[in-house]
């Protein structure tokens, strides 16, 4: 199970990376999507992006992995609305995965730290 575990986290951090590393880059289908079927600026999907980018640099470190998983989170879930919204049903299903594996990482850094303190609380 922990080898499952860590398989999720290190796919969800190049997914973070990936899909932040393309808006911040302005890689041209990721840029037509976003402004042609929603009419983002330029400006909006490279911050959407650098914002993807943090949270995958973030979920590599213990102790802001949470935050970074919620931001990311966060930002797939937009991910997977603009999709739905763009009328692509089912890309936009598939677009939920992330959005699940994200909530794992949450859940599990969650859990890992109220064990932890659960074991100081016990030792006090």
């Amino acid at each position: 199970m922990k080898l499952l575990k860590t398989v999720n986290l290190i796919l969800v951090i190049l997914l973070g990376l990936s899909s932040g590393i393309s808006k911040f880059m302005q890689i041209p289908q990721e840029m037509q999507f976003f402004q042609d079927e929603m009419g983002y600026s330029a400006n909006t999907i490279v911050l959407f992006g650098v914002a993807q980018l943090a949270a995958g640099i973030l979920l590599v470190f213990g102790k802001t992995r949470t935050t970074g998983a919620i931001i990311l989170a966060t930002t797939f879930c937009i991910s997977a609305l603009i999709v739905f919204m763009a009328g692509k049903i089912g890309f936009g299903f598939f677009s939920i995965l992330p959005v699940v594996m994200a909530g794992i990482v949450i859940r599990e850094t969650t859990r890992a730290v109220s064990v932890t303190d659960t074991a100081r609380a016990a030792e006090l």
